[in-house]
């Protein structure tokens, strides 16, 4: 058999080794992803089927009976509405405040003229591996009086050293110091420099950050459970959801106006779900591919 034959044979084989590994991992994705998304997709018939369909377990990923009655029944509902006001709000605050610390912190993390930059980073990341625990939390809100406001779902939790890190190795990966030497010969301070350079030029971490403070405080509902317990007036949503999801029997009669409809605890606990979801799907897609730039960043330099 001649070298050609020889090298001719062996690209064949590479071929169809690689287009049968693709095969397989396209496979396995498939899969991975339908596992993922059949629950969801399950729930959201639910949601959007008849009562008698629902109890009779037809409904499995289409809607059986079609029906609207239980996203009705929800959005008279006066207490859930309040929570997703609540919720939005809290939301929105937090990823400011959030925000704010963590470029204010990561800046002049970034500054090698800054003294005890190393303690300071080392105390940061002290914070990542080591905490106080719960019971010193509710006892430090209580000292504060935020217990039972919406103040202790948005203060405790908008400091994060990790998103401290990703700003950091942002700015000092992807900004040229020579900007800022160039920004300072032309009489800038700090400020200046920090609003009208590293901001503009940050939009992907920004994204980014924002994207994880909003999920994440979306779809929490621990420290509310602990915090806010005594008070329904500033329950979030998640809590509003967890304590529906707790109380099956008594999920029927949700609506405050007492409307005389009789919707199944499945029904209501299925459109509370997409309820409390739908917002952030509708967010996610815009900003998803910001999720790879930031984890990427965390995962090269930090």
């Amino acid at each position: 058999m001649s070298v050609q034959t020889k090298q001719k044979s062996h690209r064949i084989h590479e071929g169809t080794a690689s287009r049968t590994f693709d095969i397989v991992n396209v496979i396995l994705l498939v899969l991975v992803a339908l596992i993922c998304l059949l629950p969801f997709v399950h729930v959201m018939a639910m949601s959007f089927s008849s009562n008698s369909a629902v109890i009779s377990q037809k409904v499995f990923f289409l809607p059986v009976d079609f029906s609207l009655e239980g996203y009705r029944m929800v959005l008279e509902d006066a207490s859930m509405m309040r929570s997703l006001g609540n919720t939005v709000l809290i939301t929105v605050a937090f990823t400011i405040i959030g925000m704010t610390l963590t470029i204010l912190a990561a800046y002049p993390l970034t500054k090698r003229e800054l003294k005890g930059r190393s303690v300071i980073a080392f105390m940061f990341m002290f914070t990542m591996y080591f905490g106080g625990g719960l019971i010193p939390e509710y006892l430090l809100m209580n000292d504060l009086k935020l217990l039972n406001t919406l103040w202790s779902l948005i203060l405790p939790l908008t400091f994060s050293a990790y998103n401290i890190i990703i700003m950091r190795s942002f700015i000092e990966s992807s900004i040229p110091a020579s900007l800022e030497e160039a920004a300072f010969l032309d009489g800038a301070s700090y400020w200046d420099i920090l609003f009208r350079v590293v901001l503009p030029l940050s939009k992907p971490v920004i994204a980014t950050l924002c994207l994880f403070f909003a999920v994440g405080r979306w779809n929490a509902y621990g420290d509310a459970l602990y915090y806010v317990s005594s008070n329904s007036r500033v329950y979030p949503l998640q809590l509003k959801l967890y304590y529906l999801m707790g109380m099956a029997s008594d999920a029927a009669n949700l609506a405050e106006g007492g409307t005389g409809s009789y919707v199944t605890a499945e029904v209501i606990k299925a459109t509370c779900v997409m309820f409390a979801t739908i917002p952030i799907i509708i967010l996610y897609p815009f900003l998803q591919r910001y999720f790879v730039t930031g984890i990427m960043i965390g995962a090269v330099k930090g």
